[in-house]
């Protein structure tokens, strides 16, 4: 493990980065901004992480019935975040241009949906329904390689927000109709990805719900991500 003592890292910023495990001792963290997978923080002897939890709970309570065994509160959650995204893209209307910007290297709001609609590929369509058509060509996947432009993505598209809003208009009606139909126990069985080297490979093994989860859980921390620089840029035009 690197080791850093007496190092100025003021300003520093670490992207996708692995930091199990780390020791921060006897250190200065003042306007600090923590974005990640976090389980476990310990700050000056206290575990903090359930208190995080209640309180994004407090906030948004749809990630309560994300979390949920209940077919019934699962379709609920999905309606919500569909509604959600639906009076962002209403807000992004009333600024045309503000879709394309950007804040501190993250996606633009086309991007992250663009990105969503490669997530309902991969996570639902391939992992739920165990379909091996390509993917939507528009859609904007990891950049992981081999990965980043296969299964029929185009990386040289550059859609319209009409034409993506459409498109994920779409997806969210093909997973809501799913959602009305499904059952607590076709939730529970393996989910069916295919046999072949289209990403996700690491879904095979999971269940149906746990592939299910992902999509839910992709679609409600990017439209956060997307609220989060929407206001900063914002916040910048009006400085």
């Amino acid at each position: 493990m690197t080791r850093y003592v007496d190092e100025d890292l003021h300003g520093a910023e670490f992207r996708e980065c692995d930091l199990t495990g780390a020791r921060l001792i006897g250190v200065v963290m003042q306007d600090v901004v923590i974005d990640g997978l976090i389980t476990n923080l310990v700050v000056n002897g206290v575990e903090v992480t359930e208190y995080v939890e209640a309180e994004l709970d407090r906030r948004h309570p749809v990630r309560v019935l994300i979390r949920s065994e209940d077919p019934a509160d699962l379709r609920e959650a999905s309606r919500q975040l569909h509604a959600g995204w639906a009076a962002t893209i209403e807000r992004i209307r009333r600024r045309p241009g503000i879709e394309r910007r950007s804040v501190n290297d993250e996606w633009s709001a086309v991007q992250t949906m663009r990105h969503l609609v490669f997530v309902h590929d991969s996570w639902f369509r391939r992992c739920c329904l165990g379909s091996t058509e390509l993917f939507t060509p528009m859609g904007i996947g990891t950049t992981v390689e081999p990965y980043r432009g296969a299964h029929g993505l185009d990386l040289s598209l550059d859609p319209a927000l009409d034409e993506i809003v459409s498109v994920r208009d779409a997806q969210a009606a093909e997973l809501e109709a799913w959602l009305d139909e499904v059952t607590a126990g076709q939730l529970a069985a393996r989910a069916p990805v295919p046999d072949d080297d289209v990403w996700p490979p690491y879904a095979r093994g999971r269940s149906v719900r746990q592939c299910l989860g992902t999509v839910l859980n992709e679609t409600f921390e990017h439209h956060g991500f997307c609220v989060r620089d929407l206001d900063l840029i914002e916040a910048q035009d009006a400085d």
